[in-house]
């Protein structure tokens, strides 16, 4: 066997400290990559701001694959839409039973003509068998709710004592008036909270399931409707 020249054997000690080195680098580079791959799902599982999430992401966001518009407040829909279910499990509905539909109110649904305005609304609801909740918000109204005492239907109906509804029909016709909505205005009257809670028929219940039954409002300066949006199945 070869003897090693006495003068090598401090070259190889130095080059053994360097792989050492080396190796120590690489496994502090691995642990670290490993720390932040671990740490990104768990960030993941934490809240997410709805408003926010939407505005860098708009295709995740729609009703019934129609997407909702940037305007709208998001955050909002999401909390209506849990309270409505929130009632009919309260009341004893097992979740699994509860189907949940939404309405994205713009003027641009108001049919045949839309309208001009820049208020937006949102619609939550639940169902249960035969009991639908409704819970919502508007804002941005351009003018006052359209007084039905002062300025009634002809013929009047009784029925309605609001101007938020209910109606069956689809989003290119204008059809029956079935239920008022309750509406609880903020000071300036131009915004507010919308809810309901009702008893379906058969054929309303047919009919919410196939994108029969809108909601409008309607104001003063828009007093066939300012705004309007069928409840669609809510993912």
């Amino acid at each position: 066997m070869m003897s090693l020249n006495l003068k090598e054997e401090p070259m190889i000690k130095y080059l053994k400290a360097y792989q050492k080195l080396l190796f120590r680098v690489f496994l502090g580079m691995a642990t670290c990559f490993l720390a932040v791959s671990v740490a990104a799902p768990a960030r993941s599982m934490q809240p997410v701001n709805l408003a926010s999430d939407f505005t860098t992401n708009p295709v995740s966001w729609s009703v019934d694959s129609t997407p909702i518009p940037l305007d709208v407040d998001r955050s909002q829909l999401a909390a209506d839409q849990q309270q409505a279910q929130s009632v009919l499990m309260a009341q004893g509905s097992p979740s699994q039973s509860v189907r949940v539909y939404a309405a994205v109110l713009t003027g641009k649904e108001i049919y045949p003509l839309p309208a001009a305005t820049r208020a937006t609304g949102a619609i939550g609801a639940a169902l249960a068998g035969d009991r639908l909740i409704v819970r919502g918000s508007f804002r941005d109204l351009s003018t006052p709710l359209r007084d039905y005492a002062a300025d009634p239907l002809i013929p009047p109906n009784p029925n309605i004592t609001s101007a938020a509804h209910i109606h069956r029909g689809t989003a290119t016709e204008n059809g029956p008036f079935q239920y008022a909505l309750t509406v609880e205005l903020e000071p300036d009257g131009l915004n507010g909270k919308i809810m309901g809670e009702y008893m379906l028929t058969a054929e309303q219940i047919q009919a919410l399931g196939n994108g029969g039954l809108y909601v409008d409002m309607h104001t003063r300066g828009f007093r066939g409707g300012e705004v309007r949006g069928v409840l669609k199945p809510y993912p």
